[in-house]
């Protein structure tokens, strides 16, 4: 028997309980896992405490993201007592996830936990700094270098956007990072690396099709206008990795930025990305990120504890990464 925070719907009301179950309880999979941390998401908040519509088959175990040791693999690449991690591909909203002490899974999700990485250290990360990894990547792939100029990060302070001020400094690029706080998340921005801070505001303008070429390459986490007005200020021959839509998925912009400017719009899904491009880019985490990034603000909590995180979370009340010790 195992613990795991178990939701369940009653009168299309979401409620939360731990309860001690066995491994036949568990859905199929060909990988079973011991898991060491998950992590606590503003996803998986919605998803506790039933303020989004996040799950729609019930019960399920919540958790987007989990890092721990093989217990038992009918696939022959793990083995028992391998090291691994997994983000994205649903689990935790229509497949059980990593709020549970073990969790049955395919082989395909996982990737061997790098060497240089913790669980725990894996959990900081989490899938927010995968997908900020996949947009570094895919900058790089552009062959966009440090020389060519200065790379903008919209929503800078976020889960992604701050990872991606990190990843980017680390390999000498100089950023520009754009936050709706100023003075409350400047100071760690520039601490994370960004030489430049950007108000949003600045961004939220409107904007003509093509403006002052300033950006050799963005990472942008928001979408919709504030995306028009990176594409409008790009150089010519440059790239942007988009990977969010919390503006909205409009993009009131027009072919100019693509065709006068030859600019690069990369879409980054951390779902859909080929198991060679995710290994590689946990390879790449553990090589680039600094100490100094997993000792930043960092709560580490247990299970019983999460249904009160998830309430705190949706409520704009936790500062920094929510872990949670399986």
């Amino acid at each position: 028997m195992f613990n795991a925070l178990i939701l369940n719907q009653e009168d299309k009301k979401t409620f939360a309980t731990i309860e001690q179950i066995d491994e036949s309880q568990l859905p199929e999979g060909d990988v079973l896992v011991a898991v060491d941390y998950s992590s606590l998401n503003y996803k998986d908040g919605l998803a506790i405490t039933g303020k989004g519509k996040i799950i729609r088959n019930f019960p399920m175990v919540p958790g987007i993201d989990l890092a721990g040791q093989v217990l038992h693999s009918d696939d022959p690449r793990y083995q028992a007592g391998d090291s691994v991690v997994l983000t994205g591909w649903g689990v935790g909203e229509n497949h059980w996830g990593g709020m549970a002490q073990k969790a049955s899974l395919k082989a395909d999700w996982l990737v061997p936990l790098p060497q240089g990485l913790t669980p725990k250290q894996a959990m900081i990360v989490g899938t927010a700094g995968f997908t900020a990894m996949l947009c570094v990547q895919a900058l790089l792939d552009a062959d966009i270098k440090p020389e060519d100029g200065s790379i903008l990060v919209t929503g800078a302070s976020g889960g992604v956007g701050s990872v991606a001020v990190t990843l980017l400094s680390q390999l000498g690029y100089k950023v520009a990072a754009v936050t709706g706080r100023v003075e409350q998340n400047g100071p760690l921005l520039e601490k994370l690396g960004a030489s430049q801070i950007i108000d949003r505001c600045e961004f939220e303008e409107p904007s003509r099709p093509l403006e002052k070429q300033i950006w050799a390459g963005a990472v942008d986490t928001v979408g919709s206008k504030v995306l028009a007005k990176v594409l409008s200020q790009m150089d010519y021959d440059s790239a942007v990795a988009a990977c969010g839509l919390a503006g909205g998925f409009d993009l009131p912009t027009t072919v100019m930025p693509f065709i006068l400017r030859n600019v690069r719009l990369q879409g980054i899904d951390s779902v859909n990305c080929p198991q060679d491009r995710r290994i590689a880019a946990w390879k790449k985490i553990a090589e680039l990120l600094p100490a100094s990034y997993f000792e930043q603000a960092c709560t580490e909590i247990t299970l019983d504890e999460a249904p009160q995180y998830a309430e705190d979370i949706t409520n704009g009340q936790t500062t920094g990464r929510v872990v949670i010790k399986l």
